[in-house]
């Protein structure tokens, strides 16, 4: 049996082979790069590439052949969304009006990646300051799916997205204000975890700060754990972030749903859209969850139209951003961008604050549902991903017609979500399902994602 390509294996199996000293971190990163050299000119996956990772992995290599590993990632690869900074890099954030010089500091959840041995392999594609879902911006241009290449691998952390299903290493980090994380995932059939508001520390802040969280993209759910453990550790610059509990996600993940009682949701707040597919695999993933032991059913949550809330808090995150550039410059920004903002831009003060107090109102409604019922189980997106490069004509309602309509409750309310691979659907692309909790119970997003992945098995897209 030949043996396997070290680019597609998961972080745990290099790990393994790091340690038994039948793999080094040079042969992986080799591998990741002829990789990328083969098949990334077709996918546009990447702003830019670390000049200095193999110096990188040799020094890991270095370090195990010592016996003296770094940390819990030492020598496995990662890429880092172009809206997170990496000190000596510029962060572009998928804009041609961003500074290009480069940054001097680490972001915090680079500093705890770096901590732990990880090697930046480079800095993956986004749409413009994270902004929307289909995965193509102004200073980038289009970055395509790796199962089908006409297709979008959806956004905002397109990169991400398209570097994970095509094997360019196991650890991606995305970023998710309202799904760009979890989107991607579910159309480039990976695991994509949103964690807890303030799980993982952020700064520089964002446009979207007030519901943005960075997270995990992988292909398997234990290695989403233990990225999560490395990214999820207090820095002071975030005045927003969780109190420090260091711990290996890891642990527990294997426990199951035995007990836990699950709820169908059927509607996030409004008759959000989802095709054939997208009910078979939430069908599927409930009957998955029932043979192992949860008690599911279907039940109607109290949440006020979040298409409303949602949409308000996006278009004034939008118009504020772009009111920071010279009118003069502003033609260079994404049309799509352009349009939201100046649809948004008049809006009241009053109207904001009852859009924050019906996002208390959303959180609140969760929070009594998880009262009763341990997990929330939905779809992710509402359809396949669409073609690349398809501009939206009217992009407030493609929010939550075609890109995010069961994703940005859960940033609203700041639970934990998790985006996995259910099967494929009719078309041969990736099916998913969206499982969350209750704030803080991250543990349990895992747990039951854990449980799918290992009653239905899902394939890695790029053999090739």
């Amino acid at each position: 049996m030949p043996e396997p390509d070290p680019a597609l294996l998961s972080a745990e199996e290099m790990l393994a082979r790091y340690a038994a000293g039948s793999l080094s971190p040079v042969d992986v990163l080799q591998a990741v790069t002829e990789r990328i050299a083969r098949r990334n000119p077709a996918l546009n996956a990447f702003v830019l590439l670390n000049p200095r990772a193999l110096d990188a992995a040799a020094e890991s290599a270095n370090r195990w052949r010592a016996g003296r590993p770094l940390g819990v990632l030492d020598g496995v690869p990662v890429t880092v969304k172009d809206l997170v900074d990496v000190a000596g890099f510029p962060t572009r954030r998928g804009s041609r009006l961003t500074d290009p010089a480069p940054v001097a500091d680490d972001a915090p959840m680079v500093l705890g990646l770096k901590a732990e041995g990880a090697v930046i392999l480079g800095k993956t594609t986004t749409t413009e300051f994270g902004w929307k879902s289909p995965g193509d911006c102004p200073l980038t241009g289009i970055t395509r799916n790796p199962w089908n290449p006409e297709r979008t691998p959806g956004g905002s952390s397109a990169g991400a997205g398209a570097a994970g299903a095509a094997g360019f290493g196991p650890l991606h980090i995305g970023t998710d204000a309202g799904g760009s994380i979890r989107i991607p995932a579910a159309w480039c059939g990976l695991v994509g975890l949103k964690p807890s508001y303030g799980r993982i520390p952020q700064w520089p802040a964002g446009a979207f700060a007030a519901v943005a969280c960075a997270g995990p993209m992988t292909r398997t759910v234990s290695d989403a754990a233990l990225m999560l453990s490395a990214m999820a550790r207090f820095d002071a610059r975030d005045p927003f972030c969780l109190p420090d509990d260091p711990r290996d996600w890891r642990e527990g993940i294997d426990d199951g749903v035995g007990g836990l009682r699950v709820a169908v949701l059927p509607r996030p707040g409004f008759d959000a859209p989802v095709d054939a597919d997208g009910i078979r695999a939430v069908e599927q993933a409930a009957a998955l969850l029932a043979e192992a032991g949860a008690d599911v059913e279907e039940v109607e949550a109290d949440l006020p139209d979040t298409r409303l809330v949602f949409s308000r808090v996006w278009g004034a995150a939008l118009a504020r951003l772009v009111l920071s550039f010279p009118p003069e410059s502003r033609d260079r920004l994404d049309p799509g961008l352009l349009v939201v903002a100046e649809g948004m831009g008049e809006m009241r003060a009053i109207d904001m604050l009852e859009a924050d107090a019906l996002r208390a109102a959303a959180g609140h409604a969760m929070g009594r549902l998880h009262q009763r019922y341990d997990l929330v189980l939905c779809p992710t997106v509402p359809a396949g991903p669409p073609l690349a490069g398809t501009a939206a004509e009217n992009p407030v309602e493609a929010l939550w017609t075609e890109w995010a309509p069961w994703t940005f409750t859960f940033n609203l309310t700041r639970q934990p979500a998790i985006s996995v691979p259910m099967g494929l659907r009719a078309d041969g692309m990736p099916g998913s399902v969206q499982i969350a909790a209750a704030q803080y119970r991250d543990d349990l997003v895992l747990r039951a994602a854990r449980v799918l992945e290992l009653a239905a098995p899902f394939p890695v897209a790029a053999q090739s």
